[in-house]
């Protein structure tokens, strides 16, 4: 045993890799809770069920999300308050409590009502356990920890997918096999509370909250020493220099440099859900039906759709620590949008062909290959890297907001577009939004691999200085 390992008996890597899978349940909740509505819907449909229409359908839906962009805009500052792990165990209380609701919900009106609840736990955690992630992992590592929650997403997604067509094939004659589907979910919300009982808080908020000597503690838990003492000595810089600025609120982001950050931050989670990828991930059975699937034939083929966003998604982060952010990004926007143009064109060519169905299913797994590989991954990740310190829990909090009040607006108005103008226009639709997202990361997004976040933050201030210098001497010219 060496001399660092007496130290230090807890083997900093072996105790790294807890935390992540410990912290990461959290995604793996965030991808079921969304992915089960997708085989759940054909049932509460029945007139014997919930007896949904299009409304009702993308209220049931959307509920979750209008509840997940609110989420995630309370937590975020709840966190900077209470602290990231304080945060992250009381919303594996309310997954556990709203999943339960829905399940036993008798009518509409209460399964939206815990929809909502379920949906303050989702956006609780999207904002939350990326924030935690990239401020316990060391800076070469951060990519592959921040998306390895990105993995427990479409992990959790899948899951819902294969009991979803297990249980939708085996109980397909008993009408309330749905709340089964909906159950399955209070597992993972156990799971999620007594492995964070073990995880430390992040020793970037203790050291902001004047904790010095448990940040110091927690880091030696999680680096070797000698570079456990340097970090510390950043962050210490990093806090200082924090704490000569007033409490973190939204008039910080008055400040020029700040804005173009959260601006940037905005920009990115909206790409995200214009890409139009929760239409697959939620309606990705009545998208197989409307093509020519019959339901249970649409549920099992809807596996693929969960299996090559994992595949895809282990592919994205063993890529992401080799390939710039930018770049990545934009090929994944670039593959995504031809893949929604293809479903557009085929939908309306091959109307009525039996061959339809596996071409709409072909696509849409090529789609979600771009999508979780490349868009998915990058999105999470600039959003937990871009923002300061002290913002860094308002900032994420503030765009994954808007990330779910565009996921909201989708998950709402999809099954109406579907109903009402067909799957060609309504993916020709995603097709104009997609050439848009590519042409902002194009021209807004800044490279982040390989920086430390005191680096990030450094490189904002001193851009913005270097423009206002220009200004300066422009005008003195």
């Amino acid at each position: 045993m060496s001399n660092q390992e007496r130290k230090n008996p807890r083997n900093y890597k072996s105790f790294l890799q807890l935390i992540m899978i410990s912290a990461t349940f959290g995604g793996l909740l965030f991808g079921y809770d969304t992915g089960v509505i997708n085989g759940a819907l054909p049932f509460m449909e029945r007139p014997d069920q919930l007896h949904l229409t299009p409304v009702t359908e993308g209220l049931v839906t959307s509920s979750l999300l209008l509840g997940a962009a609110f989420g995630a805009l309370a937590c975020g500052k709840l966190a900077d308050r209470y602290g990231r792990r304080k945060m992250i165990l009381n919303l594996s209380f309310l997954f556990l409590l709203a999943s339960l609701g829905t399940t036993f919900a008798p009518n509409v009106s209460i399964m939206v009502v815990f929809r909502f609840l379920l949906g303050l736990a989702v956006g609780g955690a999207s904002s939350m356990v990326p924030a935690f992630l990239a401020e316990m992992a060391p800076h070469e590592q951060r990519g592959r920890m921040v998306t390895m929650n990105e993995f427990m997403i479409v992990g959790g997604q899948l899951l819902a997918y294969v009991f979803n067509a297990i249980l939708g094939v085996t109980m397909a004659d008993t009408g309330h096999v749905w709340r089964y589907m909906l159950f399955i979910c209070a597992i993972p919300a156990l799971a999620l509370f007594v492995s964070m009982l073990v995880v430390p808080e992040s020793p970037r908020w203790l050291a902001a909250k004047g904790k010095k000597n448990e940040a110091l503690r927690v880091l030696k838990q999680i680096r070797d020493e000698k570079r456990a003492q340097t970090e510390f000595n950043e962050i210490e810089a990093a806090v200082q220099k924090d704490s000569e600025l007033e409490k973190a609120s939204i008039k910080d982001f008055a400040a020029p440099w700040l804005r173009r950050v959260l601006l940037i931050g905005i920009g990115v989670a909206m790409v995200n859900q214009i890409t139009g990828v929760n239409s697959i991930m939620y309606y990705g059975t009545q998208i197989l039906e409307e093509s020519g699937f019959g339901t249970k034939a649409a549920l099992i083929a809807n596996i693929a759709n969960g299996l090559v966003s994992v595949i895809a998604v282990v592919f994205g982060i063993w890529m992401v620590g080799k390939v710039n952010r930018r770049p990545m990004l934009i090929i994944g926007l670039s593959g995504t949008t031809t893949a929604l143009l293809l479903i557009a064109i085929f939908s309306k060519v091959l109307e009525g062909s039996a061959t339809l169905p596996y071409v709409v299913l072909s696509l849409t797994v090529l789609f979600l290959a771009f999508m979780q590989a490349c868009v998915g991954p990058v999105t999470w990740l600039v959003i937990a890297e871009i923002f300061p310190q002290r913002l860094r829990g308002l900032g994420a909090g503030i765009s994954v907001f808007f990330l779910w009040i565009v996921n909201f607006i989708i998950g709402f108005t999809f099954p109406i577009l579907l109903s009402s103008v067909g799957l060609s226009t309504t993916f020709f639709i995603f097709v104009v939004l997609g050439i848009l997202g590519i042409g902002f990361v194009y021209k807004w997004m800044p490279e982040t691999n390989g920086r430390t976040l005191e680096d990030i933050e450094e490189h904002f201030r001193s851009q913005y200085d270097q423009g206002n210098t220009n200004k300066s001497m422009m005008k003195a010219q």
